[in-house]
């Protein structure tokens, strides 16, 4: 674990020939932004003293009180190793300030570190792993991104089907180099779909990994070419992205989630987390799943979960309980996508799972079954509920929750729900291509 102090920055700075700094932070849409400052700025920045328009990035604040401040978090701080060797460029991730030294509500880092502290005071640690998939695509003659790739490979296959295999490598070794840990990679069922995992750690740690891990991911597929997209469906009949999130409990060291007793191996904690999953992911799907897209990869038939539900080992559901018992007992969430705000969806994970915990709340029974092949009759019949099918009724389901909205707080629900309520209307204006193909001759 990291501890690093102002002068230990200062040293590694100095020592490294290091010139250029990135003070990066996130949007509440989790676009990855930042302002870069020179070595002489150091200082400055250690002490908390570098500003930016906060009115100019969309959901923060109005033009009238545009001031922010970002706060360096020492323990990020990282040399980017595809950047020059003399002259370096390093990078802290930071939380963003009010001029009056509190917090912005509106920093989706901070909403996290709120749940965290919560979830704290009630004994728990809370650490997340999670799978991420992306697709790596051919570029055009202007560098511009296209959907266009010369593989045909599948699940797990290799070279030289896979030819995205070289790119995919030395994104693992620059990964390793910033200090992940990675523990997989592989191609994904579609063509030209990857993933990479990297080992689990504590909730906030996890979120800032997840946004090292695209801007390193499309850097280094830059280098050989090709376009890296976390875009959740970008090819039609295909599989999509997903960024599944296996979390788990602990209290003094321990998994809390686990219980030799029980008939699952689960304990009544884990019960009650899922419970309080279940019971909010309507809600949440709005932030999980967060642009019109995520929904053509949120269909029946191309392993994405549709219906509310959870088993044990069984991959259909939304929930399912990995066969790793004791320390390893996790709970994997499977409906967020890569492009979705990973300080938000963690927030609003633990938040809910801790509502399940406090209200002793208890989950439907487990279901076996194969659920992408069941009709929504089968389901009705069965009780199960199905997730939003599209942004605009996610969006509702987001305002009918006042749970989330309250996690979120006031200002990140009123400003997303805005953001997302247009994004949804200037879809719906729009005829598509396929619109055209189906009626137009009809008609």
């Amino acid at each position: 674990m990291k501890n690093y102090t102002k002068q230990d920055i200062i040293r590694m700075v100095d020592e490294n020939d290091v010139q250029f700094i990135r003070l990066q932070f996130t949007d509440v849409f989790g676009t990855l932004k930042n302002v870069a400052i020179s070595v002489s700025q150091l200082e400055k920045a250690l002490d908390n003293k570098c500003m930016f328009d906060g009115s100019s990035i969309e959901g923060f604040v109005r033009i009238e009180e545009s001031d922010m401040y970002l706060y360096p978090d020492l323990n990020t701080f990282e040399i980017l190793p595809w950047r020059p060797q003399h002259g370096k460029v390093a990078r802290f991730m930071c939380d963003v300030y009010r001029p009056d030294g509190v917090p912005f509500e509106g920093d989706s880092r901070y909403i996290l570190k709120k749940v965290l502290q919560k979830a704290s005071d009630m004994g728990f640690t809370f650490d997340v792993g999670p799978e991420c998939e992306f697709f790596l695509f051919h570029t055009d003659d202007n560098g511009q991104p296209t959907i266009i790739t010369h593989e045909k490979a599948g699940y797990f296959d290799v070279t030289p089907l896979d030819l995205g295999e070289n790119a995919r490598r030395d994104i693992v070794l620059t990964l390793e180099k910033m200090g992940f840990e990675i523990e997989a990679s592989h191609h994904e069922v579609a063509p030209a779909q990857h993933e990479i995992d990297f080992k689990y750690d504590n909730a906030l740690v996890t979120a800032d990994n997840i946004m090292t891990f695209k801007m390193a991911v499309k850097t280094i597929a830059k280098r050989h070419g090709l376009y890296a997209t976390f875009m959740p469906k970008p090819i039609s009949e295909v599989d999509g992205s997903g960024m599944h999130i296996n979390m788990s409990l602990s209290r003094d060291g321990k998994n809390v989630f686990f219980d030799k007793k029980d008939p699952m191996g689960l304990s009544k904690t884990c019960y009650h987390f899922i419970a309080g999953l279940m019971k909010h992911t309507r809600g949440m799907t709005c932030v999980c799943n967060p642009i019109v897209n995520s929904y053509k990869r949120l269909v029946p038939g191309y392993e994405a979960p549709v219906a509310i539900a959870w088993s044990s080992n069984n991959r259909s559901p939304l929930i399912r309980i990995p066969v790793a018992r004791g320390a390893s007992t996790r709970i994997e969430f499977r409906s967020p996508d890569p492009a979705s705000n990973p300080y938000l969806v963690m927030a609003l994970c633990l938040a809910a799972g801790l509502d399940g915990i406090e209200n002793e709340l208890m989950p439907p029974e487990p279901i076996g079954k194969n659920m992408y092949q069941m009709t929504d009759k089968q389901l009705s019949s069965m009780h199960v509920d199905t997730l939003p099918r599209t942004l605009g009724e996610a969006c509702k389901a987001f305002e009918e929750d006042s749970f989330i909205q309250e996690v979120l707080g006031p200002h990140v629900s009123e400003k997303y729900l805005e953001a997302k309520k247009k994004e949804w209307h200037d879809y719906c204006k729009i005829v598509s291509q396929w619109e055209i193909d189906e009626y137009l001759y009809k008609y």
